[in-house]
């Protein structure tokens, strides 16, 4: 009788453990943390341990995150951007600098990246303005929301942190587009920002713009500034159509491609895997966008489906950027590829993000009161 008990409770608790997680969501998601681990056996062996902690970390999170119900995602979300706000505030008076950039704030008993905040601040945000104008946005709320949107892009693009300000830019616009805005406005948001290029030319750091002149020309400075471009398109087009093998790739395992573990991982997979391998990662990720936009099309309020329709579409940016970038048809931005690149700060950010869709999900029935 006792083993019985004991049972249904065993029974009870991998159920309530279990009971957020979305089964495809969380299939895709294994797939591509296999391919990680892998990639990182490959690319840097000596990083291995560390990045298992993350991922382990990572699902814990994701795990929290999947409990919290959109209704109470909703209550913190102006609590939440405002943190983030005066952390990016507090990080331009007293952040440390590193490297030239002053992105990091100490805290004494560690060092945060409030940026980082600001890629799920941002869409909450935005979709809990929204959702308070359900009825008919007017062009006046989507001038308030864009500029809830650039100040703290503008903050952390003066850290200077460009990759961030462009993921925090997009995760915020794709609310702002979902919300219903205007393909006219968006024609002439275009056009004025055509207009205003070379003035936004002047303010580029010299890196920055060094990074868009190598993007039209590598091959001025093959040992210099163009080196990482010239060096990531050899290992993808080397690769051919079935890829070296695992550990086999001459460019990543002599160490020509630089930053192999992290922003140019995709050259390392790119060459040991060829294009079958890049056919396999992208409808991994095909796969993800798309459950993440079906979960957002049978969201129960305006509010999850406009957050689970930015998240997902932030799965789509960090892609494509990362993949343009290191096949040369985008500047190098420092944007790594989603859940493959080492590294523990944006892999738990995107596991927030997909905690977040199994909890829309998860209360897809349910409606707000």
């Amino acid at each position: 009788m006792n083993h019985g008990i004991g049972l249904a409770k065993l029974r009870s608790f991998v159920q309530r453990l279990v009971a957020p997680i979305d089964g495809p969501l969380m299939l895709i998601a294994g797939l591509l943390l296999l391919l990680a681990v892998g990639m990182m056996g490959s690319a840097s062996p000596e990083r291995l341990n560390t990045q298992l902690i993350n991922v382990a970390v990572a699902l814990v999170v994701m795990r929290i995150a999947a409990q919290v119900p959109p209704q109470r995602l909703m209550h913190l979300a102006v609590p939440i951007y405002l943190a983030g706000l005066l952390l990016l505030i507090a990080v331009a008076l007293f952040g440390d600098v590193s490297k030239g950039a002053r992105r990091w704030l100490n805290l004494g008993f560690m060092r945060a990246q409030p940026s980082e905040l600001m890629k799920i601040a941002m869409p909450l945000l935005l979709a809990w303005y929204f959702q308070q104008r359900e009825a008919m946005p007017r062009l006046r709320d989507y001038a308030i929301a864009a500029f809830l949107l650039l100040l703290p892009v503008a903050l952390i693009a003066r850290q200077p942190d460009l990759g961030t300000a462009v993921l925090v830019l997009a995760a915020g616009f794709y609310v702002i587009f979902f919300a219903g805005l205007s393909w006219k406005i968006m024609i002439g948001m275009a056009v004025a920002a055509a207009a205003a290029a070379p003035l936004a030319w002047t303010q580029l750091h010299d890196y920055q713009r060094n990074r868009i002149i190598t993007l039209l020309d590598p091959e001025k400075d093959p040992l210099g500034k163009g080196f990482h471009i010239i060096q990531s398109t050899i290992a993808i087009g080397s690769g051919g159509i079935f890829g070296k093998g695992w550990r086999e790739g001459t460019q990543a395992q002599l160490e020509f491609i630089p930053e192999r573990h992290t922003d140019f991982i995709f050259a390392v997979f790119s060459e040991e895997f060829g294009l079958l391998g890049n056919l396999l990662l992208l409808t991994l990720y095909a796969l993800l966008i798309g459950r993440g936009l079906m979960i957002a099309a049978n969201a129960a309020t305006l509010f999850s489906r406009l957050l689970a329709g930015a998240v997902t579409m932030i799965f789509f940016t960090y892609a494509f950027v990362n993949m343009g970038m290191v096949s040369g048809i985008l500047p190098v931005v420092g944007v790594p590829l989603p859940l493959i690149s080492y590294g523990g700060t944006a892999l738990v950010t995107l596991f927030i993000g997909i905690g977040i869709l199994m909890s829309i999900h998860g209360n897809r029935m349910l409606v707000q009161k």
